[in-house]
């Protein structure tokens, strides 16, 4: 099974390029997708000519801003959206879809602001989410996709020093956030295979950050314990344009 996850950056913007074409290559089993930025008949339109797939849409409350969608070619058992918790299920950030061995949730987990005014709301959304992941695994393993809007290390970003505690998605607080998943049985499939390849999934679109290749590896999949010996490639796909962030890639025998 080859899952493919990609936060397009608007949905609209990124179908007028060359995303069907990009989707077409990689062929995916299951596509992710973060950051629509569009209400669900807009994302539904845009995606009118991908046939052969069950597409599933949580958009946010605010237009244009946010949003996830699901498209899978296997019809999965059931699709929720949302932690069930008032203050985070406004803004399309999570859907979760039921598979007959596994959990697969679709998350565009939210920045801390540029001014990190953003980074207290941030820590309660982490702590809120890996409970929800925790009491999913309960069931059966979740593998869990998407933009998390944190470098991990200093591996996973170029300027490691001067973004440190000053830059959204490289603070100690979202750090910690991320090190709660892995401390709890999730493996950062990307690290598990490739533990020192350095390799970005987002460049700003300032200062020719892709052509200088001045990234950040903000994008994962994390699956659970259970699954790691099942996992047969995980990739960072830079060679698709299209948005400020490349698709990432899981292939898992399942």
């Amino acid at each position: 099974m080859k899952i493919v996850s990609w936060n397009v950056n608007g949905i609209r913007a990124i179908v007028k390029k060359d995303f069907f074409e990009s989707i077409g290559i990689l062929n995916p089993d299951i596509l992710c997708l973060q950051e629509t930025k569009a209400q669900d008949n807009e994302v539904e339109k845009a995606l009118l000519s991908m046939h052969g797939y069950e597409q599933y849409y949580n958009s946010a409350d605010k237009k244009g801003y946010s949003g996830t969608a699901i498209l899978s070619k296997t019809k999965p058992l059931s699709v929720s959206n949302d932690m069930n918790i008032s203050e985070h299920d406004t803004e399309g950030r999570i859907q979760c879809a039921e598979y007959e061995d596994f959990y697969l949730v679709n998350v565009y987990v939210p920045n801390s602001g540029q001014k990190l005014d953003r980074l207290d709301y941030r820590q309660q959304w982490d702590a809120d989410f890996l409970k929800y992941l925790k009491n999913l695994e309960k069931t059966k393993p979740v593998i869990v996709c998407g933009d998390f809007n944190v470098a991990h290390k200093a591996i996973d970003l170029k300027n490691d020093a001067s973004n440190y505690n000053k830059t959204a998605g490289y603070t100690q607080i979202e750090i910690d956030g991320m090190d709660h998943f892995i401390q709890s049985g999730f493996v950062d499939s990307y690290r598990y295979l490739h533990p020192n390849t350095i390799a970005y999934t987002f460049w700003s679109y300032r200062f020719k950050s892709r052509e200088r290749n001045t990234g950040w590896r903000i994008d994962y999949f994390l699956v659970s314990n259970l699954l790691v010996e099942k996992i047969e490639a995980t990739n960072i796909l830079s060679e698709y344009y299209g948005s400020d962030h490349c698709p990432i890639s899981l292939e898992i025998n399942l």
